[in-house]
């Protein structure tokens, strides 16, 4: 019996969370990541509230960035590997809208994680409370499209053995818009000033990554698997 698309894209949604919450190490990688090396910054540079408030946007937004990075090399592999990815091309629905799916979980397992995990690092880092929401909505929206961006690179790099570094030379650069616009606006938030314009154009490229990440995925994956 045929399911519908939304259906089916909500099936590889659950699918993903329910594997991804059997390998718990692997889920917890990145939180892991991003919590030390905002945990370790203050220890590195300097106790002192007033220069770690300066540092804050450039050190969450690395450690977000690099913590993303973490978990996209699995974002395709092990269901290369078993056939899954073999099974979503005949199974007659898009492409495009399955991988879409995937990424969304991705995105799910990740980028919200960090997202909500980034006020209590913001606060070590000197950050008043009412900083916060503006920290929380920048990382929310720059996380999907690093998550969008990263699924091509995913994708691109697939068939390789070792493509950990090569995804990583890919997405980098592709990511650096939202690495500024994500620091600028954490960095105005931090101020006490309005946020609004770094914000607005984090959610740009995230409709834009929203728009051609998953054909661009797609069309990876497709090449990877011939």
């Amino acid at each position: 019996m045929s399911v519908s698309a939304l259906r089916a894209a909500q099936l590889v949604v659950a699918r993903d969370l329910r594997l991804a919450f059997r390998r718990r190490a692997q889920l917890a990688q990145p939180l892991l990541f991003f919590v030390m090396v905002t945990a370790l910054f203050p220890l590195a540079v300097t106790p002192e509230l007033s220069q770690l408030r300066q540092s804050a946007p450039g050190v969450l937004w690395t450690a977000a960035l690099l913590s993303s990075l973490l978990a996209l090399e699995f974002l395709f592999r092990d269901d290369a590997q078993d056939g899954t990815l073999e099974q979503y091309v005949l199974s007659g629905h898009s492409l495009t809208w399955l991988l879409l799916a995937k990424t969304a979980s991705h995105w799910l397992l990740t980028g919200i994680p960090l997202a909500l995990t980034a006020p209590l690092a913001a606060v070590a880092l000197g950050a008043s409370p009412q900083a916060l929401p503006g920290i929380v909505a920048a990382l929310v929206l720059g996380s999907l499209s690093l998550s969008l961006v990263g699924a091509v690179g995913a994708g691109l790099t697939l068939g390789l053995r070792r493509g950990g570094a090569l995804l990583s030379l890919l997405t980098l650069p592709l990511a650096m818009p939202v690495l500024i616009f994500g620091a600028r606006a954490t960095q105005l938030a931090i101020d006490g000033v309005s946020y609004a314009a770094p914000l607005y154009l984090l959610g740009s490229l995230a409709v834009l990554a929203l728009t051609l990440a998953p054909f661009a995925a797609a069309a990876a994956v497709r090449i990877s698997l011939e």
